[in-house]
């Protein structure tokens, strides 16, 4: 299995708390990165900087940046995903600022499945469509 998938997955289930508490690891996705954990609570968009931790943990390039779509950066566009290479979406418009970013699970014709931090307050597995995607990237490994 690939490496960055086995380290998100052993992520897989930590969820926001509702109310004033933060989950501590979610504060730590920031933290580990060199951002003061305490600005940063578990309902701040948190995507990109579990992809950063995921990245980093597994020994691979990582943007350390907490936008999306600064994953458009890095690694190298494919045509060819597999599983395990960086996908990232579109929020709002495809002109915005916005977006999102996973790993690529698996895809179908109409939909890529993405394993992300951040999906519906979790780390979980979500279906995308596929008219959202901005580019597939395949990432180096450090070193």
């Amino acid at each position: 299995m690939n490496n960055l998938i086995s380290v998100a997955l052993s992520q897989y289930g930590v969820k926001e708390v509702k109310g004033s508490k933060d989950h501590p690891q979610i504060v730590n996705y920031f933290t580990s990165l060199g951002f003061d954990g305490g600005k940063f609570k578990d309902e701040t968009a948190w995507c990109s900087a579990f992809a950063n931790w995921v990245a980093k943990k597994a020994g691979y390039e990582h943007t350390n940046q907490l936008t999306a779509r600064s994953w458009l950066s890095v690694g190298d566009s494919t045509t060819n995903p597999e599983p395990g290479d960086v996908v990232v979406l579109w929020r709002e418009n495809p002109n915005s600022w916005k977006g999102h970013v996973g790993f690529l699970i698996k895809e179908t014709r109409r939909y890529v499945y993405l394993l992300g931090g951040n999906q519906g307050n979790s780390v979980s597995i979500k279906a995308y469509p596929k008219n959202r995607v901005l580019d597939f990237r395949k990432l180096k490994k450090n070193g």
